[in-house]
């Protein structure tokens, strides 16, 4: 059976139906719902919503104690969902949260940063680091386009980096089926595949709502793609072990999009010139990339070259068992130096 949200609303003005949206989908119908908000926006949508009984909880940190404590709070209050407002942050603790509780859990987004909205996984943070922890995809998605464009751009863009990167991520695990023989979930592949295709070619920007709508749309189905996968698998390869590493390296450096973005496209640097890999694949993704006006060398963000390639040896350990073109090619860290140079230059021509 395939797990999917019992509803999707993208479009202006989404939010002020989410108490429809809760008794149409009998997802509450006696109205007893919590409200996770974010220091964002999400106190401002709340205090907005027409949900009369909701009762508000403040969500200042991503991390697992945070989640933790949210959800201690909703497994005492008897809540028939709660509700997820704000961005990346907010919405993967009150996943977490509602897990842990036993709710179903509604992810209201009010920036399009990454694909984690609709997603099985919660990325928070403990001693140990930012793992991805497996929780229950949200029920239901409500994107109000309204929201998103008052969002800061640069959280828009970094929607688009991460849903791109998902062709590395896909390459990487076509690749570990062919040489270790690790399942590749077709339909999987299908839904990360189709979110990324839809927003590469498209030539309009983050000022169109029709832009915007598409890659709502491609965020949800990379989030169902992992569901259907049961792992962050069809979204998350060499792309994304480079943006922890880089994470764990140098913190603060970007934000998660334009690093999955950057190191996708590194990636698939590598391809072309180690495994035959198109050349006109690799100068779509660099010209999707600037065209949002996204990151596309190290030091677009920042590092240096040298900082790079300081992260792209330490990017498998981010990932131990993962197979990606990183673990295949197995480069020394002086291979690694030369390939950034010719990288540098080639990609930035």
């Amino acid at each position: 059976m395939l797990p999917s949200p019992l509803a999707i609303d993208v479009r202006r003005g989404a939010i002020a139906s989410l108490g429809t949206v809760l008794a149409d989908r009998r997802i509450a119908t006696e109205g007893r719902i919590a409200v996770a908000v974010g220091p964002g926006q999400g106190g401002q949508i709340a205090a907005d919503l027409d949900l009369p009984q909701c009762e508000v909880f403040q969500v200042d940190e991503g991390t697992v104690d945070a989640a933790t404590d949210l959800g201690k709070k909703l497994r005492s209050g008897a809540y028939e969902a709660v509700a997820g407002i704000g961005g990346g942050k907010t919405i993967d603790v009150t996943k977490f949260a509602a897990t842990m509780a036993g709710i179903p859990m509604v992810a209201v987004a009010t920036n399009l940063a990454h694909d984690g909205i609709a997603s099985p996984v919660s990325s928070l943070e403990h001693e140990g680091g930012k793992p991805s922890i497996g929780v229950t995809m949200p029920i239901a998605v409500v994107i109000d386009v309204d929201y998103v464009q008052a969002a800061p751009p640069q959280l828009v863009r970094s929607g688009i980096g991460d849903v791109v990167s998902n062709i590395s991520a896909i390459e990487d695990w076509e690749l570990a089926g062919r040489i270790g023989g690790e399942p590749v979930d077709g339909m999987a592949v299908t839904f990360a595949r189709v979110a990324a295709e839809a927003v590469l070619h498209r030539p309009d920007s983050i000022e169109s709502d029709a832009f915007l709508a598409v890659l709502a749309e491609g965020l949800v189905l990379s989030g169902m793609a992992m569901s259907v996968a049961g792992s962050s698998r069809p979204a998350s390869g060499a792309c994304h072990e480079i943006l922890h590493a880089i994470t764990q390296l140098y913190p603060g450096t970007s934000n998660h999009g334009e690093l999955a973005g950057l190191g996708a496209l590194y990636a698939s640097f590598l391809r072309v010139r180690h495994l035959g890999w198109s050349q006109r694949r690799l100068e779509e993704i660099r010209s999707c990339l600037i065209r949002h006006r996204l990151p596309v060398l190290p030091s677009d963000v920042g590092l240096g070259d040298d900082d790079f390639v300081r992260a792209v040896v330490h990017a498998p350990g981010t990932r131990p068992g993962r197979f990606t073109i990183l673990e295949h090619l197995s480069l020394s860290e002086a291979e690694i130096k030369r390939s950034v140079a010719d990288y540098v230059e080639t990609v930035g021509r």
